[in-house]
């Protein structure tokens, strides 16, 4: 149970820099009672800022602010829940919003709006909406529960029944099948896009089989030219070495006897020419000379014409000498010649072989490349590629199996969902005590002499029949008999609340209840209903009728106006 201790504000309307401090249980009842503005319903605005953070009328927040001091809006307010004691600050101008238990005060680490959750639901436990009915009854911006939708009719007693937990718990629910929903979309999409993995995978691992084969064949069909070639090759080179093993040895020992021989002519021409160029000269000398020219004395004629003969003599034999050398020369360089081809035959051997080799190793590290790609493309990339397939069937089943464990769980929280819907759970809770909320509405309507029966569906739609049974709805009454209804139920979910233990509370406003459509008959029976009410509820009453209600309640506060400000006597 909430027990709410004391309330107090300052600039808060038509308040000025003095507190207004009011204790919310010191009296069983309490008559509020002033003028028109004298700030009455403040109290009731003030209560509901400070818990909710909106006023109980419709009243933009920045007109809670009082108009001339403008600054400095404060609204505190007090209350025990079990052994806690709680206090709430709330203030505009400077923004304020400061909760305390015992003392201390909830860490502000958090978005307003979530230390705003912390309040309604970890320590009240109830909403804006549930407070109002069950803690006040007024005739200022105040819907009554048969004038709500049935929405709301609804979330006020899910939250009287504090089974709202299950409305938490559903909404948490539909959250997490959302999730679970699109987790199972994206494994469908991903298995979609496995799949065609899979078979473009299958795909090429068929094809590089089937190129696998035409390209075996067709690198072992050029291994088989290449060797061929190197074969050729290698047969001319022995063609090659055998001419040069053959020819060789010979050439080189001709050609060295004939180079020899060939230099010893030479040497024969050289002297023969010395030896021509001497006789030359002297035959010379004797046609030339008939004295001498050393030592003036005469040459004899014969001795002259001997000489001539001898010289010409050995110039013929040496004529025929060197005639002879020149035929022998020519047959020496004839065969230096052909000895000189024949060499330039065995270097073409040579050149021809080593071209062979080189061509050879070419053609050899062609079919080493070859045979590379061979064990490659047999082994290499066909293995890799089952590889790669059997990671994508692996992934498959694995997202599968995560699929069939997403499902099961979708199907377990739908199951729970259905549980926690309107018709679920709640709706059998309901069904428990719809009875005792009827009876409790009829009951408190016979207090209030509106004898006609009134009954509550599941659907929170209302059949209220007269004595002549004649079902008439809400809507049907008048604005008096709308009031007895309100205050019924006012005083049934107060009751109910209670009995449940979810929100009771001991505070109970009401806004010029006994100023409106209340008969005298019907203050009186409404009186009675406040008579009975347990000494732990604590009851104001804000009304305009003074002089017919003094004296009916414990206490009295009178607000007044002193220099626009409003104060309490």
């Amino acid at each position: 149970m909430i027990l709410f201790k004391s309330l107090k504000y300052k600039n808060f309307l038509s308040t000025g820099d003095n507190w207004t401090d009011i204790n919310l249980n010191k009296a069983k009842s309490t008559l509020i009672i002033g003028s028109n503005g004298a700030g009455k319903s403040t109290m009731l605005d003030a209560v509901s800022f400070a818990l909710f953070g909106k006023p109980h009328r419709n009243i933009n927040k920045p007109q809670l602010v009082n108009s001339i001091n403008n600054r400095d809006c404060i609204v505190e307010v007090e209350f025990v829940i079990g052994s806690n004691h709680f206090k709430v600050v709330r203030g505009i101008k400077p923004t304020l919003f400061e909760i305390y238990q015992n003392g201390n005060m909830f860490d502000q680490s958090s978005h307003a709006k979530e230390y705003q959750k912390i309040l309604e639901q970890n320590i009240l436990k109830l909403n804006h909406k549930s407070f109002h009915q069950i803690v006040v009854l007024g005739s200022s911006s105040f819907i009554p529960f048969m004038q709500l939708p049935a929405q709301h009719r609804r979330d006020v007693i899910e939250d009287l029944l504090d089974i709202n937990i299950f409305s938490k718990m559903n909404q948490l629910l539909k959250e997490k099948i959302a999730e679970l929903k699109t987790k199972i979309k994206d494994v469908k999409y991903s298995l979609d896009v496995l799949s065609n993995k899979i078979n473009t995978q299958k795909k090429y691992i068929g094809d590089i089989t089937a190129l696998n084969e035409g390209f075996i064949e067709k690198r072992n069909e050029d291994i088989s030219n290449l060797t061929s070639e190197i074969g050729v090759l290698e047969s001319d080179n022995e063609v090659c070495q055998t001419y040069i093993d053959e020819n060789q040895k010979t050439m080189q020992e001709e050609l060295s006897s004939a180079n020899d021989k060939k230099q010893s002519l030479l040497h024969y021409q050289a002297q023969f020419q010395t030896k021509i160029k001497a006789l030359v000269k002297e035959a010379k000398f004797y046609e030339q000379n008939e004295t001498c020219p050393t030592c003036t004395q005469s040459i004899d004629s014969v001795l002259r014409s001997n000489n001539l003969d001898t010289a010409q003599k050995k110039a013929k034999e040496l004529k025929e000498a060197m005639d002879h050398g020149l035929k022998e020369s020519t047959i020496v360089e004839q065969t230096i010649g052909q000895y000189i081809e024949l060499a330039e035959k065995i270097q073409q051997n040579l050149s021809n072989i080593s071209s062979n080799n080189s061509a050879v190793s070419r053609l050899q590290r062609q079919i080493q490349s070859y045979q590379d790609e061979l064990n490659k493309k047999s082994d290499g990339d066909l293995i890799k590629a089952n590889e790669e397939l059997q990671l994508l069937v692996d992934d498959q089943n694995s997202i599968k199996e995560s699929g069939y464990g997403l499902n099961e769980n979708l199907l377990y929280n739908q199951v729970m969902a259905e549980m926690l819907k309107d018709t679920g759970i709640k709706t059998k809770v309901i069904k428990q005590y719809l009875p005792v909320i009827n009876h409790l509405v009829n009951q408190y309507l016979q207090t209030l002499d509106f004898f006609v029966h009134f009954d509550l569906d599941e659907s929170f739609q209302e059949t209220i029949r007269s004595r002549h049974r004649d079902a008439f709805s809400y809507d049907s009454f008048s604005e008096g008999e709308k009031q007895r209804i309100d205050l019924a139920l006012l005083f049934t979910w107060r009751q109910i609340a209670k009995m449940k233990n979810s929100v009771a509370t001991n505070l109970l406003i009401l806004d010029e209840t006994f100023d409106s459509s209340l008969d005298h008959e019907g203050v009186d029976n409404l009186m009675k209903i406040l008579y009975t009410l347990d000494d732990d509820t604590n009851v104001f009453v804000i009304s305009h009728k003074g002089e017919i209600l003094d004296g009916k309640f414990v206490d009295k506060l009178e607000f007044y106006k002193d220099k626009n400000f409003s104060k309490i006597k």
